[in-house]
């Protein structure tokens, strides 16, 4: 058996650098736990960014994957399989979508949502090719979806970009009003949380507002819901939160438990602009992610999980409201079990990670200073007990230092 370090070393030696790997070589997990190769336990608050919305080993999860993996993988998309229309069903049925494209990734979701509004303004003939994000949003990391992003670090090293993204400050109304009011706008794309960003709710104004004007200009407004979707926010899709309907939505992270699996669903006008040879994808569809994501769709769409997470999600900001006493937290914000901890600039995010990890507890961070809060869906209230403990043991470190 590879001890950790030999495992890091290889790593090191072959991959590349795309990322700064903790020292952790994780082995198993059972549900919120992780495991790493030396048998060490962790309670998993991160889930694979948000993926692992069954958490680890579900049963049904891996039954449907190796049923299906034993039965067919793929056959391409110039057929028919049965998993690729059942999954369309299930998220598509009892909203205002129509139809439904899959990918293999939120980039590649929010990728075809672009694709579909440049299809849809060009049949219209008004010259409307630019598309408005915010500013601190991440939308994928391909050309496109980086440049969507309204975060320089991100699409600087790249340069030059397309030149068709407008960005606007998050939450401010005023100046989204003043961006969707140049003719040559054609779409509004935006995530009901900024997850990258700093996990930043949106307001319900916000939302609502952004809805009423693109409605009054004849644009079309995209929701990325990459993060936000698939009950993450405590409903099936986080834009039911502000009781509005998107042109389009994208979805990925949680939709496959943790099989790669994206999403872009689209409304009947937008689907009658796409024509057979517009887009299209290798391993999209295919049918063993499809199988794994209709068999987390069916279970989070018992009636159990939604009062689960909402419980669930209460006692964890109960919990961590506690900790706006401290001298070192700034805010407690998030919606669902997507949770953000905002620090003040005495204490660094980064290093009550480090903290946590050492201590049994997997999170991440986001945005300038905050530490991120993203657990599987089955979290436990023991189990936040568990992180709450170890945070506010770190927290009394650092104030008696």
């Amino acid at each position: 058996m590879y001890k950790s370090q030999d495992i890091i070393k290889k790593d090191n030696e072959f991959i590349l650098g795309t990322y700064a790997p903790f020292e952790v070589v994780f082995d198993r997990g059972e549900g919120s736990k992780l495991y790493d190769i030396e048998g060490k336990e962790y309670v998993d608050f991160l889930a694979g960014i948000a993926v692992c919305s069954l958490g680890h080993n579900h049963k049904k999860l891996t039954k449907a994957i190796k049923q299906q993996s034993q039965k067919l993988m793929i056959a391409s998309n110039y057929y028919y399989t049965e998993p690729r229309g059942q999954l369309a069903e299930k998220l598509i049925k009892n909203t205002h979508f129509s139809k439904g494209f899959f990918t293999n990734s939120g980039a590649e979701s929010n990728e075809a949502a672009l694709k579909v509004a440049k299809k849809f303004f060009n049949s219209q003939n008004k010259g409307r090719y630019k598309i408005v994000t915010c500013l601190n949003s991440f939308h994928g990391r391909t050309i496109a979806t980086v440049t969507a992003t309204g975060q320089e670090k991100f699409y600087k090293p790249f340069s030059p970009m397309p030149d068709w993204f407008v960005y606007v400050p998050f939450n401010d109304t005023k100046a989204l009003k003043n961006a969707l009011s140049d003719p040559e706008v054609g779409a509004f794309m935006v995530e009901c949380v900024q997850g990258e960003g700093g996990v930043n709710p949106a307001t319900k104004e916000y939302m609502t507002q952004a809805r009423k004007l693109t409605k009054q200009n004849g644009q079309l407004l995209i929701i990325d819901e990459v993060q936000t979707g698939i009950m993450r926010t405590g409903k099936m899709y986080g834009y039911e939160h502000y009781r509005i309907q998107p042109d389009i939505i994208t979805l990925a992270k949680g939709l496959g438990g943790g099989f790669p699996i994206g999403a872009c669903l689209i409304t009947e006008e937008l689907a009658n602009v796409i024509e057979v040879g517009d887009h299209g994808t290798t391993y999209g569809s295919n049918p063993l992610a499809c199988k794994a994501a209709l068999a987390v769709v069916t279970e989070l769409q018992k009636p159990r999980y939604k009062k689960h997470i909402l419980e669930v999600s209460d006692y964890l900001m109960h919990k961590l409201k506690n900790l706006e006493l401290s001298d070192f937290v700034k805010e407690i914000r998030g919606l669902g079990l997507m949770v953000g901890i905002e620090f003040e600039e005495k204490i660094s995010a980064k290093a009550v990670l480090k903290e946590l990890l050492n201590k049994g507890v997997v999170t991440s961070t986001a945005g300038k200073n905050t530490l991120r809060l993203l657990p599987p869906l089955i979290i436990q209230k023991e189990e936040i007990d568990f992180m709450y403990d170890k945070l506010t043991q770190i927290l009394k470190e650092y104030k008696n230092a």
